[in-house]
Parts: C-alpha cells; sequence; structure tokens
C-alpha cells in the first residue's frame, strides 16, 4: 500500500496500439518499438488494450508474441481480451505459446460479458448461435479449465503416426495462475475467491453497491480492491493493478503540455456522476508534473491499496508523446513513487 517511504513495486502502462486504417503497418511497428523502449527504461509490465472494428490493436496476442521475440525480461500483458468474442479453447491454446514463446512472461487479463455493440456484429461472429452464447462467467472459467491442463477431449492416444492429447497443447505450467480479471464489484470478488489477479482501471461500475454514495471515484475503485482481497484465500499472494490515466509533463514541451491538459480537460464533465444501467463512474485523468503527479497519488485511496501500476496511455496521443510520457514515467514519476527501474540486460 505506497505512501512516501514505501515503495511502488511494479511500474507498468498500458497502450491501445493506434494505426492508420489506410496503412497500418507503421502503427503496429511504433507500438512494438515502445514495448521495446520500455523493456529499456527498466518498466516491469506492458499491457495492451484489445479494439475491434476500430483502428487499434484487435488481436493482442499476436502483437505479443511479436513483442516476445524482441524484448527479454519485461512482462507482456492483455488489458483485457473480452472472452465474448473469444472461443476459450482456440485462445487457450494461442495463450499458452506465446507464453512458452516468451519465456513465461504472459498476463493473460480478461472480462466476460456480452461484446460490446453485439448486435451490430452477432451474425458475422456466431451466424448460429449468436442467440444462445453463454457470456457469463463460465465462460473464463472454461478458460482457466483448458490453461489448467484439464481435458478438453476424451481421446488420447496415436493415430498413424500422429499422438494425441487430451489437453490443450502447448501446456505452459503456471500460466493460470497469471490470469488477470477486470470488472466492478462482482467480479472482484468472484476474482478473489477464484486465486485470479485483479485490474482495475480508469472507469468503475457502481453495480451491486450498496448505499447512497459518496460516488468519487477513488473512494469506490478503494472498495472494490478491499472486496478483492477479503475474498482471496491468500490476500498476501494476490496481486491488484491499477490503470489511471497519469500523464507526466516534466520533459514535455509547451505544446505537448497544452494539448495534454486540454485533452484531460475535455474529458472531466463526464466523471463526478454515474453513466449508463451499471452506474459507470469515470476518474479524471492526471497531468502534470511528477511531484504533483505523486503528491495526488500519494492522496488517492485506490492508489494507496496496491503496489503495481499500469497507467494507462491516451488513446489520441502521437508516436513521440508516447515516448515522452513513458520515459518521464520511468525516470522521474517512479522514483517519487520509490520504484526501482528492473535492471537492464
Amino acid at each position: 500500500m505506497p505512501e512516501p517511504g514505501q515503495p511502488l513495486r511494479r511500474l507498468g502502462f498500458l497502450t491501445i496500439g493506434r494505426f492508420d486504417e489506410a496503412a497500418p503497418g507503421p502503427g503496429h511497428e511504433k507500438t512494438l518499438q515502445t514495448i521495446e523502449r520500455a523493456e529499456g527504461l527498466g518498466f516491469d509490465t506492458v499491457w495492451v488494450r484489445q479494439r475491434h472494428l476500430q483502428a487499434g490493436i484487435s488481436s493482442p496476442v499476436a502483437m505479443l508474441a511479436a513483442a516476445s521475440q524482441r524484448t527479454s525480461r519485461i512482462e507482456l500483458g492483455t488489458a483485457v481480451i473480452p472472452l465474448g468474442l473469444e472461443n476459450p479453447l482456440r485462445l487457450a491454446e494461442d495463450l499458452a505459446t506465446v507464453d512458452i514463446l516468451s519465456g513465461g512472461r504472459l498476463n493473460p487479463g480478461v472480462s466476460v460479458g456480452v461484446p460490446m455493440h453485439y448486435d451490430n456484429y452477432r451474425t458475422a461472429l456466431y451466424p448460429d448461435t449468436h442467440d444462445v452464447e453463454d457470456f457469463t462467467k463460465k465462460r473464463a472459467e472454461r478458460l482457466l479449465d483448458y490453461l489448467r491442463g484439464e481435458p478438453v477431449s476424451d481421446f488420447e492416444g496415436t493415430i498413424g503416426i500422429e499422438q494425441f492429447s487430451r489437453r490443450v497443447q502447448p501446456h505452459s505450467p503456471g500460466l493460470a495462475g497469471r490470469v488477470w480479471y477486470g470488472g466492478g464489484l462482482s467480479s472482484a470478488i468472484w476474482a478473489g475467491k477464484n486465486r485470479l489477479n485483479y485490474l482495475t482501471s480508469n472507469v468503475v461500475s457502481t453495480e451491486h453497491r450498496e448505499g447512497d454514495g459518496p460516488w468519487d471515484f477513488a473512494t469506490i475503485q478503494a472498495e472494490q480492491i478491499d472486496a478483492f482481497r477479503a475474498h482471496h484465500p491468500d490476500p498476501s499472494t494476490a496481486r491488484v493493478s491499477q490503470g489511471l490515466v497519469v500523464i507526466p509533463t516534466d520533459s514535455a514541451t509547451a505544446e505537448q503540455i497544452g494539448r495534454y491538459r486540454r485533452y484531460a480537460e475535455a474529458r472531466l464533465p463526464r466523471t463526478g456522476q454515474t453513466h449508463g444501467p451499471r452506474g459507470m463512474v469515470f476518474s479524471p485523468d492526471f497531468v502534470g508534473s511528477s511531484d504533483e503527479l505523486a503528491e495526488k497519488l500519494y492522496a488517492h485511496p485506490g492508489f494507496r491499496r496496491v503496489d503495481e501500476v499500469a497507467f494507462a496511455l491516451p488513446f489520441s496521443f502521437d508516436a513521440d508523446d508516447y515516448l515522452q510520457i513513458i520515459t518521464d514515467l520511468a525516470e522521474k514519476l517512479g522514483p517519487k513513487l520509490g520504484w526501482t527501474p528492473a535492471p537492464i540486460g
């Protein structure tokens, strides 16, 4: 639980991997270069979002497979893969393959529920079963079973010269223990009970929360982290990562600082109120010098309950902006929070 004098243990960041729809190659390459740069700066983790039918990373597993061959130490995470668009057996094969390729550095973050804008493409995704697909936590349970090596086939043996296994291949021991789950209060409780790790971001849900308030983001996030740990059989091993939008300006140009502040100000009106049927509450973005940011974070109840973070890079910035931000995170803000970069080499 960070406070002045207690160090932040792990520092990471989260990227959407923007690209130009007319020429997607350079954007993907820039994302890979950013991940390589992060390892050189000593970051502990880097996470990629997943975006479907948008100019962002649609296949985080494929992206991290590439990143695994261009890095050697940094942990690689997904935040998050919505399982409603995935077949758990096939996803288990892909995740295990990337984990093997990375030497055991994969941190799969997942969520369940009806996919966003599902009605717009459900017949393309599930032509014959779109009305009966199960989008509950059973989908996550299936994935966990397959990653743990539970049988998926009722046959094991040899046919001709081919050998067949009952379980997903390759099998990567320990991968199931590195699965993360994202969501609100009920998800935090479920993740704790099932010994998963817990991802909490810059948006929280007030669904299932008792009482009439307060509805400020930081209080709600702290409550959800507490609930996760309270329901985890071994809280001392339970990992929680916080993912606020945090933009240090120490080495930014005047033009960048102005643009960053305008970005945060434009998004500020959505904070301080609930949105939609699940009562979503957004965090304000944090922009400022590392001294200013450290002071704000140490006063944040959610931050004070974690010892690792994956600060989210804004969606709409340029590659040079991201480079400046992650460099200041590693060289300026991280040390202010007591973090020590991982050794290089």
